[in-house]
C-alpha cells in the first residue's frame, strides 16, 4: 500500500503491478486524478484498474519488446517535473481507460431510471477517455493521432 503523506485526507491505494517494464499503478492515485468517488468500491476499481493495465500493455507489446531498457523510466525522454513524459502518457492511457471502463458499466451499478439517464449523459465522456487513452499510447510508440471522419 502507498500512502500519500502531503495529504492526510488521501486514502492509501492498493498498487498494482504488471510486467517489471511498466509502472506500478496505485489505485488511490487513480482515484484522485479521474476524480473517482466512494461509491466505486476498491475491489471494482482494482477490477478496473487491472483491465486496462492489460489492455494498455497488449497495445503497447511490440513497443516493449523493442526496448533495451529494463523500465519505461529508463528509456530516454523528456522529463516533466521530475517525470519521463512516457510514464506521464502510460498513466494517462491506464487512467482514462479505468474511467471509462467504470462509466460503461454504470448502468450495471444503478439502474434507476436517474442512473440510466445519468449513464447516457456520460456517453461522450467515455469516448473522449478512449480517446485520450489512445492518444498517450501513440505519443509513447511515436506516432501521430489523426482522427478522420468519414462524411
Amino acid at each position: 500500500m502507498t500512502f500519500f503523506p502531503d495529504n492526510p485526507e488521501q486514502q492509501p491505494g492498493q498498487d498494482i503491478t504488471s510486467h517489471p517494464f511498466w509502472p506500478t499503478i496505485n489505485t488511490a492515485a487513480v482515484r484522485d486524478v479521474m476524480r473517482i468517488d466512494g461509491d466505486v468500491t476498491e475491489p471494482r476499481l482494482q477490477h478496473a484498474v487491472i483491465t486496462a493495465i492489460a489492455q494498455v500493455n497488449q497495445d503497447l507489446l511490440g513497443y516493449r519488446q523493442e526496448q533495451a531498457e529494463t523500465a519505461l523510466a529508463t528509456v530516454p525522454a523528456e522529463q516533466i517535473g521530475g517525470e519521463s513524459q512516457l510514464v506521464h502518457h502510460y498513466l494517462r492511457a491506464v487512467y482514462c481507460l479505468t474511467r471509462a471502463n467504470l462509466i460503461e458499466r454504470l448502468r450495471d451499478y444503478d439502474t434507476t431510471k436517474d442512473g440510466e439517464g445519468r449513464a447516457e449523459s456520460l456517453e461522450q465522456t467515455v469516448t473522449d477517455l478512449r480517446r485520450d487513452a489512445r492518444f498517450a499510447v501513440r505519443a509513447i510508440i511515436g506516432t501521430t493521432h489523426t482522427t478522420v471522419e468519414l462524411i
